[in-house]
């Protein structure tokens, strides 16, 4: 791998590892046994904030949400990530 272009490989790895994950988690906690991968919580601003100039209207939100499944992909993107 080339020595500038680790940060990045490792940022879009875990990005990767939480998106596949909270799908995963989200898709398999409808079943019983799995329940307990879709478990989780969310962090930011849950309603928006909205600022009102009256020419321009902006809309400010940012909301993560972190399951056990994420949580798992993260591992996994990291250990895939150290083979590289």
């Amino acid at each position: 791998m080339r020595k500038g272009a680790g940060g990045w490989a490792l940022f879009l790895l875990m990005f990767a590892g939480i998106v596949i994950g909270g799908f995963i988690g989200e898709w398999l906690g409808g079943y019983p046994s799995f329940s307990w991968l879709a478990y989780g919580k969310t962090f930011g601003l849950i309603s928006p904030l909205v600022l009102d100039l009256n020419v321009l209207v902006l809309t400010f939100a940012l909301t993560v949400k972190f399951n056990i499944a994420s949580i798992i992909g993260i591992v996994i993107a990291f250990i895939i990530y150290r083979r590289l």
